[in-house]
């Protein structure tokens, strides 16, 4: 079973650039804007979406918190589009990652996000679902509509086991 074990790590750009973008206001130079009242943080991601009336669309998920340690077999990914997570407070979330082997997902991989980060995922990678734990969680949901089967799941045979770094 300590196979199956995985820790979090530290959610960095460099660390979750093979699935995606880390969404991060301390990556970019805010520009102000409004008569300097608000700083904007600009092209933080980019959401690609692709396929029959394709669109990007914005959407609020509340999620319920998972239990940690988390136990998980399911993953699943969008072949048409990429996936932006962003919290709506500080509370940090999990973020389940797979590599693709060959239309299968690889090896899991885990990332504990810092306070304000999100993320999002490219076009067809495989990753959990949505995991805040501790105590519910909203979300901005940047997404694609459109036509066509934009979802594909995959279980693993055995579930994987998610701990928290010490």
């Amino acid at each position: 079973m300590s196979d199956r074990l995985l820790t979090a790590r530290p959610l960095t750009a460099e660390s979750f650039a093979p699935f995606g973008t880390v969404i991060d206001t301390k990556t970019v130079s805010p520009r102000p804007m409004n008569a300097g009242k608000a700083r904007r943080f600009h092209d933080l991601a980019e959401i690609l979406v692709s396929g029959e009336e394709a669109r990007a669309v914005v959407g609020l998920v509340e999620a319920e918190p998972y239990p940690v340690p988390l136990v998980f077999s399911l993953v699943e990914r969008h072949p048409f589009g990429s996936q932006a997570f962003i919290p709506m407070s500080a509370a940090p979330f999990l973020v389940i990652t797979c590599l693709d082997g060959g239309g299968r997902p690889g090896r899991p991989q885990a990332f504990l996000t810092a306070p304000w980060q999100g993320v999002c995922y490219a076009p067809n990678t495989w990753h959990g679902v949505l995991t805040p734990f501790g105590e519910a969680q909203n979300f901005v949901v940047v997404d694609r509509a459109g036509g066509g089967v934009n979802l594909e799941e995959f279980t693993f045979d055995e579930p994987w086991t998610v701990s928290l770094p010490a």
